[in-house]
C-alpha cells in the first residue's frame, strides 16, 4: 500500500512540517520526545487536522486542504494503538473485542461472536478473556489492545510508542511477537518511536523528525549508515562526533579529538562539517593508515560490553562475557579506523 502525506501544523512549541512518499509495509518515525512523531500519527488518523497539507493511503484522499477533503477518523480504515493501550476500562478483555467487532459491523451478532472467540484464541488471550484490564499486565494490556485494533481489520496501523511503558524483558519478547502478528495479518504499520533500536529491528523505512522537520528518511539501513546531517547522526546513535578542518578531498582535522588526521573514503566538500565514528566500529590493530593512539584510558562495563574511552575522547565499544572481569591487558597502544567507515555531515 502506497502512503502520501504532507502535514503542516502549528504548534506552540515548533511547527509541524513532515512529509513521505512511500511503499513500505513497515514505517518508522524515529526521533527525540516532543519532536511530533505522535502529532504526525493524530493527523494521519484524523485525530488532529493539519493546517495545511495533503494524506493519501492507496489513492484514497483522507485530507486535502486545498479541496477541503477531511474523512471522519471513523472512516479512515485505520487503527491507532495508543501508548496507553486506551482500553475500555468498564469491559472485560472479551468485551473489549466484541466491541470492535460490532463497530466495524460486518454480519450478525453469531458471526461478531465467532470472530470475537477466533481472535481470543490467535492471540491467546482466551484465558483472561473475563478479565478486567486493571488486572492484565503490560503485554496482556498490549495484546487486548492490538486484538482489538486488528478486530476492525483496518488498511494502516499506527502504533504510537506501543513498547514504552513494559520493562525491558518483556519489550524485547513484546516486538518479536508484534512482528508475528504484522507479519500474519499482513497490514502497513508506522511505528513510532524514541527507541532507535526498537525501530531498526520493526522497520525497513525511516524517516527521521527533528523539532517537527524531516532532516532524513530512506530505507532504515541507508538511513543508519549514511546519516547526512549532525543531528541525523546523534538520533542514530553515533557516540564519536567531531568538528572538521578540512585538508584536502580526502583529509582532515578532528578539532574535537586532540586535532588527530583522519584519511575518508568519501570525499569531503565545502558542504561538511563534521565527522562520526560508529563506537563499534574500530578495528583493535594499527594497520597503517587512521592509526589512533588510545592513551590512558577510561573504561567501564555493561553486561555484555566495554566501554573504553581513549585519552582523545573516543567512545570504543567492545563486546564482553558476563565472566570477564578485567580488559585493560586487552587494550592496545593503537587502535584504527576504516576510511570508509567514517560518517561525514553537514
Amino acid at each position: 500500500m502506497r502512503i502520501e502525506f504532507d502535514i503542516k501544523k502549528r504548534y506552540k512549541d515548533f511547527y509541524l512540517d513532515a512529509s513521505l512518499k512511500c511503499d513500505s509495509k513497515r514505517i518508522g518515525i524515529l526521533g527525540a520526545s516532543g519532536c511530533g512523531k505522535t502529532q504526525t500519527l493524530m493527523s494521519l488518523a484524523g485525530l488532529v487536522r493539519p493546517d495545511e497539507g495533503r494524506i493519501v493511503t492507496d489513492g484514497r484522499v483522507l485530507f486535502d486542504k486545498r479541496s477541503k477533503t477531511d474523512i471522519s477518523p471513523g472512516k479512515r480504515n485505520i487503527g491507532y494503538l495508543f501508548q496507553n493501550y486506551a482500553l475500555f476500562p468498564n469491559m472485560t478483555v472479551e468485551e473489549n473485542i466484541k466491541a470492535a467487532v460490532r463497530g466495524a459491523g460486518r454480519g450478525t451478532k453469531d458471526d461478531a461472536k465467532n470472530k470475537t472467540g477466533q481472535i481470543l484464541e490467535t492471540f491467546e488471550l482466551t484465558g483472561i478473556r473475563s478479565h478486567m484490564p486493571r488486572e492484565l499486565s503490560g503485554g496482556q494490556q498490549q495484546r487486548t489492545a492490538l486484538a482489538r485494533m486488528l478486530a476492525c481489520d483496518p488498511q494502516l496501523l499506527l502504533l504510537d510508542e506501543p513498547f514504552s511503558a513494559l520493562d525491558t524483558f518483556m519489550r524485547e519478547a513484546l516486538r518479536l511477537e508484534l512482528i508475528r502478528i504484522l507479519d500474519r495479518y499482513d497490514k502497513t504499520a508506522i511505528l513510532v518511536s524514541h527507541d532507535r533500536d526498537e525501530i531498526y529491528q520493526m522497520c525497513d523505512y525511516l524517516l527521521l523528525l527533528d523539532r517537527g522537520r524531516v532532516i532524513a528518511h530512506g530505507p532504515t539501513d541507508e538511513v543508519f549508515s549514511h546519516p547526512k546531517t549532525l543531528s541525523a547522526a546523534r538520533l542514530t546513535g553515533c557516540k564519536n562526533i567531531s568538528r572538521i578542518e578540512r585538508i584536502d578531498d580526502h583529509r582532515f582535522r578532528a578539532l574535537d579529538w586532540h586535532s588527530i588526521e583522519l584519511v575518508t573514503g568519501q570525499r569531503i566538500d565545502s558542504k561538511i562539517k563534521y565527522a562520526g565514528i560508529r563506537a563499534h566500529d574500530f578495528c583493535p590493530k594499527a594497520n597503517g593508515i587512521n592509526v589512533i593512539p588510545t592513551g590512558h584510558t577510561r573504561i567501564s562495563r555493561l553486561p555484555f560490553e566495554w566501554y573504553v574511552i581513549t585519552e582523545n575522547g573516543l567512545w570504543w565499544k567492545i563486546p564482553r562475557t558476563l565472566n570477564e572481569e578485567d580488559i585493560c591487558s586487552y587494550v592496545p597502544q593503537y587502535i584504527s579506523i576504516d576510511p570508509d567507515k567514517i560518517l561525514l555531515m553537514e
